[in-house]
């Protein structure tokens, strides 16, 4: 399941970077229009707001797969083994039931506007919307693999904390709780 995750999250980074080479093209393209011919593309504007999007969303899954997203966790490190893993399973059931609301609203808008077209490029907004669906749908599995590595017993000790409160921090690793005081871990 892991080689499958890690393939997939490659495959979304590679649409990603396309997206994003796409977007850069369109709008470059679009000012150098406006600028050297006073004409422009219209559809250059739509397609780029779309495809920021889904790279956006494509993103929020890789990295939610790389447990990267911030947060705070100053209680949660703190705590024992235990009580860490108990806190990250609630954690993950808490997020599980929030990208199942956020996967059925997603599908209920792409339903919504399968036959509602966009004003310039005249394709489907449902196309806008099931962005969210593919975010909601690969997260929902990854949360699942990850309750299962967490209630199975699979994840290391310093694998229980999975958040960091900054980029400056992302790289440093407390020492699992021995009873001792920060003082004395120092």
């Amino acid at each position: 399941m892991n080689r499958l995750l890690t393939t997939y999250c490659k495959a979304l980074d590679a649409a990603s970077a396309l997206c994003m080479a796409v977007m850069v093209v369109l709008v470059f393209g679009n000012v150098v229009l406006r600028y050297f011919f006073s004409t422009g593309l219209l559809i250059s504007e739509e397609i780029s707001r779309w495809l920021f999007v889904w790279m956006v969303f494509m993103g929020a899954v890789v990295v939610m797969r790389e447990r990267g997203h911030m947060g705070t966790d100053m209680v949660i490190a703190r705590l024992p083994v235990k009580a860490q893993r108990l806190c990250l399973v609630v954690a993950q059931v808490m997020m599980l039931y929030i990208t199942w609301l956020m996967l059925t609203g997603s599908w209920g808008q792409v339903m919504v506007n399968r036959e509602t077209e966009a004003p310039v490029s005249g394709l489907s907004v449902a196309i806008f919307y099931f962005a969210g669906v593919l975010f909601a749908a690969s997260t929902l599995l990854i949360l699942i693999h990850q309750i299962w590595l967490t209630v199975s017993g699979r994840l290391s000790d310093s694998e229980l904390v999975v958040m960091v409160e900054s980029e400056e921090s992302a790289h440093l690793v407390l020492p699992p709780t021995t009873g001792a005081s920060t003082d004395e871990r120092q």
